[in-house]
Parts: structure tokens; sequence; C-alpha cells
């Protein structure tokens, strides 16, 4: 679109300070009389922008001119606000201010309020954001790190890892690196960490292809298809955990729900966290698990 060139010209002139029309024209494939046209309307928009003819010459823009908030609609602002927003949710160094002179520049000081990021569980503690914030700091600057670790089987372990990638996967963070125990790429998720340290030795980083975290790294992933029906009651979290498509309503009111997930132990979390308002139809084995999980739960009630 038009304001997408104008707003990457002044950019453009910003950085360089002085660009030919020719090289403008290269750069947007389009004719140099469509430049001069754009020169033009940045003028009328009041951009301060001139063209000196001539060897060395260009398009240049007014020595101190800073970016004017007339090149951007109130919706590419917003856009700009929300990636900024998800910036900031990581935490990602002087963040903040940047907000704050953006929100200012376009509408008004409270402009950046409409939106807020978090990308840590309800509940969660200060702890959660450390460690997020400290193993971004690992990764930036090389450096080794160790924690305790509980894998979705339960089993408790002391890892020394190089940290290469901090990867966001549906409902959580994962970390991707290289474990030193393991000799291989191993993917971590963040909630699980404990006692992490960010050790004073570097490393030199290791040439991998990054994988889709999957949760359960440290055995044989496994995946399950199963089929649930939901009570009515159940409806807002469907809303939540599952898009309209996967959703079949009932002529009794209840909803059913097909879909892979992966086989460990949260997986059935996932179900019971509906209480009674969830019955697994297929496979039996899920459902003889859930099951067995349900009556040992009845028996801590029973004492």
């Amino acid at each position: 679109m038009k304001i997408n060139r104008l707003l990457e010209i002044t950019l453009i002139l910003l950085n360089k300070g002085t660009v030919t029309a020719k090289e403008l024209a290269e750069r947007f494939e389009v004719s140099t009389r469509t430049i001069y046209r754009d020169i033009d309307d940045l003028s009328s928009a009041g951009v301060p922008v001139y063209t000196n003819k001539g060897r060395g010459g260009g398009v240049s823009l007014l020595e101190n001119y800073t970016f004017n908030k007339a090149l951007v609609t109130e919706h590419e602002r917003d856009g700009l606000l929300l990636a900024l927003k998800t910036l900031q949710a990581t935490r990602y160094p002087d963040i903040d201010g940047i907000i704050n002179k953006v929100g200012a520049l376009f509408k008004d000081a409270a402009a950046e309020d409409w939106v807020h990021v978090d990308f840590s569980p309800w509940g969660s503690g200060p702890n959660d954001s450390n460690k997020f914030v400290n193993v971004r700091k690992a990764i930036l600057e090389s450096r080794v790190i160790t924690f305790d670790y509980v894998s979705a089987e339960g089993a408790k372990s002391h890892r020394s890892v190089e940290p290469m990638q901090l990867v966001f996967k549906g409902p959580a963070w994962y970390l991707w690196g290289y474990c030193r125990q393991r000799r291989d790429l191993r993917t971590f998720r963040i909630s699980r960490i404990r006692n992490l340290i960010v050790t004073g030795e570097k490393y030199q980083r290791r040439q991998f292809v990054a994988k889709e975290p999957d949760d359960s790294s440290e055995s044989q992933f496994r995946v399950v298809t199963v089929k649930l029906r939901f009570q009515p009651e159940a409806l807002y979290r469907l809303y939540d955990d599952y898009d309209d498509a996967e959703l079949v309503e009932n002529p009794d009111g209840t909803y059913e729900v097909s879909i892979t997930l992966p086989e460990d132990d949260w997986v059935y979390g996932h179900i019971l966290s509906f209480g009674n308002n969830v019955e697994v139809l297929e496979p039996p084995h899920v459902r003889d698990i859930i099951r067995e999980k349900i009556e040992k739960a009845v028996k801590y009630y029973k004492k």
C-alpha cells in the first residue's frame, strides 16, 4: 500500500540521511516519477523532505527532523503498540521507555494502556518472571546455566545446559538448548525449572535446527486422540481451550470434542480439570485411567 511505502521512505531517510530517487525506485519496484510524487505527498503531509540535484544529491530530510505521527494511521499505531507490548512481556531491555515514547507520539500519554500482555500463568510468583529474565540473559551472553528439573514423568534431575532459544508454544514457555548430561538437544518447560543459576562459564553456540517443543523430550513422545463429552456448564471452558470447528453440539445440549493431545499426566490433568462436566468416550484406556484417578481421589475424602 502507498502509506506503507511513504512510511518506509521516511524511515530510510531518517537512517541514511540522503538517498537517490533511483535507489528508492529500485527498492520499491516503481518508477522514479512515482517516487517524486511520493515526495510531494510527504511534503504535503508536513514531512520536511527535499531533493538536491547534481553530483552527491538525492532525497533528504531537514536536519533534526523527528518521526511524525501524521504518517501512521490509528490502526497501524495500535498494531505497533501491540507488538511492543508483547515484547514488553519478555522484559526486553528499555522497552518501557520505548512504549511511553510511542504512546505519547501517536496520540496521548495513555495510548499504550489499551492492552496488557503477560505470559506468566495465573497465581505465579515473581520467581517465574525472574527465571525467564535469567534464561534470556544467559542466551544473549552465551552463558551456561544449571537448574533442577522435573520431567513430564515426574523424574527429578540436575542439569547443566547451553541455552539457545526461548520458545512460546501453546500456553507455556520452553527453553531449548544443549543438555550436557544427555549430550544432546533437549526442550525444558520453564515452569518446571527450579534453582536456576546463570554461571560465569561461556559456551560456543552449536549449530542445530530447533525442534517444536513437545513437553516430553525426556522420554519417547506419545500422542493420543481422545473423544470427550462435555456438559453445557463447561461451555465457557470449551471456548477457552478449543476452536469452534472442533465442537459438536448434541441435541441434548452437551458438546463433543475429538482432539489429539500429548499422552502424559498433562492430558489427564486437563481432562480432570473439568470436574464432573466431562466424560471420556474414547479411547478405553484413557477412560480407565481417568476413572482410576477419580476413584483414588474419592478415597482421600472418605478417610
